[in-house]
């Protein structure tokens, strides 16, 4: 539930209980219950009105679905034109680093370390 263990809710609600008041409690906990409630029947009814307006245009659930399935589609293929192929991306600059630093190892020659 959000990230927070067992142990965090525990210290919330003592914190919750040391702020408040055993009294205040169960009046907080009911006005909170009845907020997210208004808030569940709000998300319906905005919902039930999308669903109401799309089909007064002429849209049901299949056409939307294809609808946002051929957007997804179109995103997913423009995202690979503008990405390539980067399977090997790494692969050459690994062989060029190599390359470099045999270069330098050549010219330097060993590295002594000195204590």
């Amino acid at each position: 539930m959000f990230g927070i263990g067992g142990g965090e809710l525990v210290f919330i609600l003592f914190i919750v209980l040391m702020l408040f008041g055993s009294d205040k409690v169960p009046e907080i906990a009911r006005t909170m219950g009845k907020a997210m409630a208004q808030l569940k029947n709000a998300t319906n009814d905005i919902k039930s009105e999308i669903h109401k307006g799309a089909e007064a245009n002429g849209f049901d659930a299949k056409s939307l679905t294809d609808i946002t399935g051929n957007i997804n589609a179109e995103i997913n293929n423009a995202k690979n034109n503008l990405l390539g192929d980067t399977t090997n991306l790494l692969g050459d600059t690994t062989h060029e680093i190599e390359k470099v630093k045999e270069d330098i190892d050549s010219i330097s020659g060993p590295v002594k370390r000195q204590m």
